[in-house]
């Protein structure tokens, strides 16, 4: 059995803020792009995927998540998500059940889906209406690989379908199994499976799979795993921090669960405030830090620190605000200062 390694929390964190690209924006491209959807971005918050993009990515524009080097997908827990296009196997497959009934059953909703488009693209309300279903029934056929989606937030997402990947689907569960480990780690089999929307007997058929490549790690939180190939990365000293980044509703660094939320933001009274029983805002990170929410109407942004800013701070924090890759507005984007 191997010697369980100890980690603190400003190693965690500092490991998070370098795999989540959040330290020094990369420079614009496909390679960046995917290295930026690594664990996939949400896009259930209208146009949060670009924002997540923004905060890691130089170069981002509105347009950038409809770059060709990305598509749209119901992922992980049938949210919208984009997704590297390479990757799409890695998003849908990697959640196809494995019980077979189950199985099957996705699987001939999307030949249902595909024999009724028949090359068509339209919104799932109306295919769910042409094919007597609900339309929230065809998220399920999405594990299959064979459904794409494009989501423009004020309307129903339009959908099409697609051949399915070539992949193995025990392949891509045991990669996104790695996927979430190395962006969200130090992680847990139950810390997967809640992330990913997958059952507790998959998710212990697909750890069990990976034990060999795992290194067990102690945290101020409790037992975890991590990739034996990033215990190198939490031993390296901290990288730089970014002045400020406003990160999106559902963003990757801050997408956590249970105990895992304590490590991020340690005090009770200000996890109930990022992590709401309805929407979540926006996280503002100063320092490596997140020291408070954000919200956005239209052009105003609304901030609300947990402690008092520097001007030096909350400079950074206006600059990066004006700096949203968001269009549609006569105005600039106007910050609020709700401290």
């Amino acid at each position: 059995m191997s010697t369980r390694l100890d980690l603190t929390r400003e190693q965690i964190v500092a490991y998070r803020q370098s795999v989540n690209e959040i330290g020094q924006r990369l420079l614009a491209g496909p390679t960046s792009l995917r290295r930026a959807a690594w664990a996939g971005l949400t896009d259930s918050m209208p146009r949060a995927a670009v924002l997540s993009i923004h905060a890691r990515v130089l170069g981002t524009g509105p347009d950038t998540w409809e770059d060709k080097s990305l598509v749209q997908v119901w992922g992980p827990r049938f949210s919208a998500y984009v997704v590297p296009a390479r990757d799409v196997a890695v998003f849908t497959l990697g959640r196809l059940p494995y019980d077979a009934a189950r199985r099957k059953s996705f699987e001939d909703l999307a030949a249902r889906l595909d024999a009724f488009l028949d090359g068509r693209t339209m919104t799932y309300g109306e295919a769910g209406r042409g094919m007597g279903v609900h339309h929230n029934m065809l998220r399920y056929a999405a594990p299959t690989g064979r459904v794409l989606i494009r989501w423009e937030g004020a309307r129903q997402p339009t959908i099409w379908t697609v051949p399915a990947p070539d992949v193995y689907a025990g392949d891509a569960r045991l990669e996104l199994a790695r996927r979430y480990l190395h962006v969200f780690g130090p992680g847990t089999a139950a810390g997967f499976g809640q992330w990913a929307g997958i059952r507790p007997a998959s998710v212990r058929t697909t750890f069990d799979a990976l034990v060999g490549s795992l290194t067990p790690v102690r945290t101020p939180v409790g037992d975890a795993w991590i990739l034996l190939r990033d215990e190198p990365a939490f031993r390296a000293p901290p990288g730089p921090t970014v002045s400020a980044r406003l990160l999106p509703s559902g963003d990757a660094y801050f997408l956590l669960q249970g105990a895992d939320r304590e490590l991020l933001v340690p005090d009770a009274r200000r996890r109930s405030e990022l992590w709401t029983p309805r929407v979540w805002p926006g996280a503002v990170l100063v320092e490596g830090d997140i020291v408070g929410t954000w919200r956005r109407a239209e052009a105003d942004v609304t901030i609300a620190t947990w402690r008092r800013l520097s001007r030096a701070e909350r400079e950074a924090v206006e600059a990066e605000a004006a700096s949203l890759p968001l269009s549609g507005f006569r105005q600039p984007i106007r910050v609020r200062w709700g401290d």
